[in-house]
């Protein structure tokens, strides 16, 4: 016989009947398929929880950001905790289930005003195919992972970056480059690149991408201001059949590389006094050798015309540059269906938008209803809804949710006085700040 606990969530069920919480029942009764007996209810006292030993059953939520955070949050909506008892934590559109395993000073406790301590144990799953698309696998700077993807899923990694490393990229002596080796003779993937706490990077929610065919780099430089000491999520994403990869992240210190620029670029700015401008591929060359060059580029190079173009091209080329008729952008012919299907594909947010990738990315990062942020109020993951009626609200930048969860009020450590959370700033600084 199974047996959990339960606190009384409010009076309103219909008389003579008892409704329980999912979590309730789903701790009854793990197997849906199983026929439902007789449900006994009694009364019982609990005395208060002080400690809790809890175990994931699959990899991964360590993962989270502010995990212990998050659970907390979780367990804020319970009353008791009773051993064997599974707990389902969810995050954005992710769910993870801890199991109970050890509780004190019993086997039940009540956790309602009393302050408990935590322990999480690491899970024993190992990796599945469904899974594993959520679990983030940790890179070491400078040592490459192999890996395999197949089209259509994710493949998740992280990785740190220091403050030292900030730095110095900040001021412009470094650049962090995302590296993919790819075996493209079945497949090919797209990388996505996100800070914490988007975890998971998607199509359309990252802050840095690269969509080339085969093995890429993606280089995160200083003119990024996300680029700030923490930990990064890479999602590479299968694209097309099944890709093997290699991957890795680097500093790379760009110092030497800057001066060597510096100097070819002075070196050829400096164009002779005898020197005459090629009427075809528009370079400067000796007066003594124009003749012959010009014949021969002439009969041997073209120069597309496409409007900010320019380039020069072999004739036995040009058939194959190619520029995007929506765009402007140039690729070599077979890249041209993978980038139209990439960001010119009409995508359809479920809010109802429909967009092409670049508009997307912005809409579900910034202004989607249904874009999932971390309330500043009450530390869960929730969907910002659509912008707050109150204008002074809108200005402090509030979303829907923090609206209406920031108008909770709480005790000023100050002075005593309730005051609404999202007033809280403003109210320390006009009453207690010092002049």
């Amino acid at each position: 016989m199974k047996t959990t606990h339960s606190g009384v969530l409010e009076f309103t069920a219909r008389e003579n009947s008892a409704e329980l919480p999912p979590h309730v029942w789903t701790n009854l009764f793990p197997d849906t398929n199983a026929e439902v007996p007789l449900i006994e209810v009694r009364y019982a006292s609990l005395p208060k929880g002080t400690y809790a030993k809890l175990k994931p059953e699959a990899v991964g939520f360590s993962d989270l950001p502010n995990h212990k955070a998050i659970l907390e949050t979780t367990l804020r909506k319970h009353a008791t905790l009773s051993e064997g008892d599974v707990i389902t934590v969810y995050y954005g559109e992710l769910q993870y289930k801890l199991r109970v395993l050890e509780l004190k000073p019993s086997a039940s406790v009540s956790i309602l005003e009393t302050d408990i301590e935590v322990d999480i144990e690491g899970s024993d799953s190992v990796l599945d195919e469904e899974n594993e698309q959520h679990v983030l696998i940790p890179l070491v700077l400078g040592k490459a992972e192999s890996g395999i993807v197949e089209e259509g899923k994710f493949k998740y990694y992280k990785f740190s970056i220091e403050e030292a490393v900030s730095e110095k990229v900040s001021s412009g002596l470094m650049n962090i480059e995302v590296k993919i080796e790819a075996d493209t003779s079945d497949g090919d993937t797209n990388i996505y690149v996100s800070r914490h706490p988007l975890v998971f990077p998607t199509q359309h929610r990252h802050e840095w991408s690269s969509h080339e065919m085969g093995s890429k780099i993606l280089i995160l430089k200083q003119k990024d201001q996300s680029l700030v000491a923490g930990t990064y999520s890479i999602g590479v994403f299968g694209f097309k059949g099944v890709t093997k990869f290699n991957i890795s992240v680097e500093v790379k210190d760009i110092n030497n590389n800057r001066q060597k620029v510096g100097e070819h670029l002075n070196a050829s700015s400096q164009v002779d006094s005898d020197s005459v401008e090629c009427q075809n591929c528009r370079h400067y060359i000796s007066s003594w050798t124009i003749v012959i060059h010009e014949a021969y580029c002439i009969r041997h190079n073209l120069v597309c015309q496409h409007e900010g173009c320019g380039v020069v091209l072999r004739k036995e080329q040009a058939a194959n540059h190619v520029h995007c008729s929506k765009c402007g952008q140039a690729f070599q012919q077979g890249e041209m269906e993978k980038h139209m299907k990439v960001f010119h594909e009409p995508l359809h947010c479920p809010c109802g938008v429909v967009l092409e990738k670049e508009e997307m990315v912005q809409h579900q990062s910034s202004t989607c209803p249904l874009r999932l942020i971390v309330c500043r109020f009450c530390g869960d993951m929730v969907q910002a809804g659509t912008e707050p009626l109150d204008a002074r609200d809108r200005l402090r930048g509030l979303s829907e949710h923090e609206s209406i969860c920031g108008s909770r009020t709480a005790p000023c450590d100050s002075c005593g006085r309730s005051v609404m959370l999202k007033e809280m700033d403003i109210h320390v600084i006009a009453v207690h700040q010092k002049s």
